[in-house]
C-alpha cells in the first residue's frame, strides 16, 4: 500500500487520525493567514489586520501544542500530555482577550473592507460550510477519549464561531456600509464572545478534572502495588 493510499484509508477510518491530519491542514492555511494580516498590518498601519494576526498566531500556536504533545515520544508522555492540554486550555482562555479589539473593531463598523457582493456570497457559503462541520465534529468528538481530539474539535468550533462575525460584517458593510446595525453587531459579538469564554472555562475545568480522576487512579494502582508487595 502506497503512502498516500495508506493515509486515505487511515483518514476513512480512524477518527482520531482523521482529526489531528485535519488540525495540521488548518495549522498551515492559518499561518498563512497569519503572515498575511500581519503584512497588511504593517504597510497599511491597520489595527484590523493588526489584530487579526495575533488571533491567527494563537490558533497555530494552540494547534501546533496539541499536535506536537500527540506526537511526542518523550518519557513520561502521560504527564507531559496532561500539562500540554492545560497549557492549552488556559490559552484558549486568554485568546478571549485577544479578541476583544477586533470584535469592538466590527461592532463599530471600522473593518476595511473591500469586497464586493459576489465573494461576500462565496465567503457566507464557505463560512455555513465550516460552521456546520465544526458544529458536527463537535459533536461527534466524544467517539474518541483522547483529550487532544476533544480540544482541536474545541478550537475549530471556536474558529468558526469567529467566522461568523466576519462574515456578518463583510456582508453589512458590502450592502448597507453599516448604517443602523449597531445593535445588532453588538449583540452577535457579545453573544459569539460569551459563547467562546464558555468553551473555553469548560476546556479548563474538563482538564482539571480529568487530571484529579487520573491522579485518583494512580494512587489506588500504587496503593495495590504496594499492597501485593507486602502479601
Amino acid at each position: 500500500m502506497t503512502g498516500a493510499r495508506r493515509f486515505l484509508e487511515r483518514c476513512k477510518t480512524e477518527y482520531g487520525f482523521r482529526t489531528f491530519a485535519a488540525a495540521s491542514g488548518s495549522l498551515a492555511v492559518t499561518g498563512i493567514f497569519a503572515l498575511y494580516n500581519g503584512f497588511l498590518g504593517i504597510c497599511h498601519s491597520s489595527v484590523w489586520h493588526g489584530c487579526i494576526c495575533a488571533y491567527y498566531i494563537f490558533l497555530v500556536l494552540l494547534r501546533g501544542l496539541i499536535i506536537r504533545a500527540a506526537t511526542s515520544e518523550f518519557p513520561r508522555r502521560e504527564q507531559r500530555n496532561k500539562n500540554a492540554c492545560l497549557t492549552v486550555s488556559v490559552l484558549l482562555l486568554i485568546l478571549n482577550l485577544v479578541l476583544i479589539q477586533p470584535l469592538s473593531i466590527m461592532v463599530r463598523q471600522q473593518r476595511p473592507v473591500s469586497l464586493t457582493l459576489i465573494p461576500a456570497i462565496a465567503m457566507a457559503a464557505y463560512t455555513t460550510y465550516k460552521v456546520t462541520m465544526a458544529s458536527v465534529n463537535l459533536r461527534r468528538r466524544k467517539r474518541s477519549s483522547n483529550r487532544f481530539v476533544h480540544l482541536l474539535r474545541t478550537i475549530s468550533f471556536i474558529d468558526a464561531l469567529v467566522s461568523v462575525l466576519t462574515l456578518q460584517n463583510t456582508l453589512i458593510m458590502v450592502n448597507s456600509n453599516g448604517e443602523g446595525m449597531l445593535a445588532l453587531t453588538a449583540a452577535t459579538s457579545a453573544a459569539v464572545w460569551i459563547a467562546v469564554l464558555i468553551l473555553s472555562v469548560a476546556a479548563v475545568l474538563k482538564q482539571l478534572r480529568d487530571g484529579r480522576e487520573q491522579a485518583c487512579r494512580n494512587g489506588i494502582r500504587s496503593r495495590g502495588s504496594r499492597n501485593r508487595g507486602i502479601l
